[in-house]
């Protein structure tokens, strides 16, 4: 990066925010693809739009005290960043892992903007969560510590101030405790959360949204790059319901997915992953990965994660977490002939992950638009709650493909008209960025 700008906006960044490196690496990446931007846009420098748009609106921190089964109270810390709401209410999910604090929230929010940008929805961007575990946690100590967080974090909330979501951690079952806690101390019902329950304003397909989502735009980008899903090997990390969902839907587009894994470690099922197996394990059973091995004869477990990367596959679509894939696990992949790296999970390649991409010519969707299906359905959530309107599945599903091929046609536009054809990081980030640096533009200093 050589503009002096935005390398000046850089470094403010690193000075206000040294201990948070997610969000410093989520900046520094955009800010590198806007150089040809702001060399041909000086009033964006002008009204110093790049200086505003990486600083959030505000950031919320509180204590979050619940009490668990043996009457004993426990402290965890609630968060909820709010970063900007140019071109709509902020919307981004809450996440609920022992890994949460300030810099994660950050990065999240920041990459959010520009998802939701990217979507077309009016949506602003904003994240949540808590270093609060729900895991091995029962059914009532997760009811009182989502209580005890929406006690403090209604405050900030409203359908048109802020509509939060769920996240890793964060699933249905949190968010209805939410949702309930919500609509008990406000008296108000309302599209306040999305993810909810489809008995009570939920909608058909949000579950699948960000898993059939990714493998939509993959498939744009395939086929925009004369290739497609039919006949290729595939490995998914993660086995979450992002993971879930784009193994039956690159299934269904023909690929042959043969890798999944957990935070203990991966499968390979050489027959190609069994979809219904898989989903029993995981939504109903609530087990792990690992236990797939004792239905299916032929697969093989492996303890740790970073290995998935080194079984030889056409795509990979990263569904785990951000980072899991560094520079040795990106060169393995290229080594063994991966030609197609596509996100599901937010930022899951470091910088030097995704200089081996493009060093190999691998075709790469990054995160915000790759993922961005499942905040695309929590935004027609919103539409059907605030119509009242409940849209079949395959309505959903139809408006969220085309949301996702929208999203690919943007990318590709913004990277051609900015000299780097093929760089969907490039075109994802300047494309996102364009639409909201003109609505902070137009509604002043603010």
């Amino acid at each position: 990066m050589k503009n002096a700008y935005l390398l000046s906006v850089l470094e403010t960044v690193k000075k206000r925010n040294p201990a948070e490196p997610e969000f410093i690496q989520a900046v520094t990446e955009v800010l590198e693809s806007l150089e040809p931007v702001i060399e041909k846009r000086p009033d964006l420098v002008e009204a110093n739009v790049v200086e505003r748009i990486v600083e959030p609106d505000r950031q919320i921190i509180f204590r979050v005290p619940w009490v668990d089964d043996q009457g004993k109270i426990q402290v965890n810390r609630g968060y909820r960043i709010q970063f900007n709401d140019a071109i709509g209410p902020y919307k981004g999910g809450i996440r609920l892992h022992p890994s949460v604090y300030v810099g994660i929230i950050k990065f999240l929010g920041f990459e959010q903007i520009f998802k939701n940008s990217l979507t077309t929805l009016p949506m602003g961007g904003a994240k949540g969560g808590s270093d609060f575990d729900p895991k091995g946690k029962s059914d009532n100590e997760v009811m009182r510590f989502c209580q005890s967080f929406i006690n403090e974090l209604y405050r900030h909330i409203g359908k048109d101030i802020d509509v939060p979501a769920g996240d890793i951690g964060t699933g249905a079952r949190e968010i209805g405790y939410m949702f309930g806690q919500y609509k008990k101390l406000t008296g108000e019902w309302s599209g306040i959360l999305t993810g909810k329950g489809i008995p009570y304003g939920g909608s058909l397909a949000r579950t699948e949204a960000t898993g059939y989502g990714l493998c939509y735009f993959t498939d744009e980008m395939l086929h925009a790059n004369g290739k497609s899903f039919e006949g290729q090997t595939v490995v998914i990390s993660g086995s979450g319901n992002v993971a879930l969902y784009a193994l039956q839907k690159a299934t269904q587009l023909g690929a042959k997915v043969v890798a999944m894994s957990d935070s203990n470690g991966y499968v390979v099922d050489p027959n190609g992953m069994d979809f219904a197996a898989v989903r029993e394990l995981k939504e109903v059973e609530r087990k792990r990965i690992k236990e797939y091995v004792a239905t299916h004869p032929g697969s093989e477990y492996h303890e740790g994660c970073s290995g998935i990367w080194t079984i030889p596959c056409d795509i990979a679509l990263p569904c785990a977490t951000q980072n899991e894939i560094d520079k040795a696990s990106a060169e393995i992949l290229a080594k063994n002939g991966c030609y197609c790296v596509s996100e599901g999970a937010n930022m899951p390649s470091t910088p030097e992950a995704i200089e081996v991409y493009f060093a190999n010519k691998m075709l790469y969707g990054p995160a915000k638009a790759a993922n961005a299906g499942g905040v695309a359905t929590s935004g027609l959530e919103m539409c059907q709650n605030s119509a009242r309107l409940s849209w079949t599945f395959e309505e959903v599903d139809s408006k969220l493909h085309g949301i996702m091929k929208n999203i690919f046609a943007a990318c590709d536009s913004a990277a051609k008209e900015y000299g780097m054809p093929g760089n969907y990081m490039a075109g994802a980030n300047i494309a996102g960025f364009l639409k909201v640096a003109e609505a902070m533009k137009a509604q002043g200093c603010v």
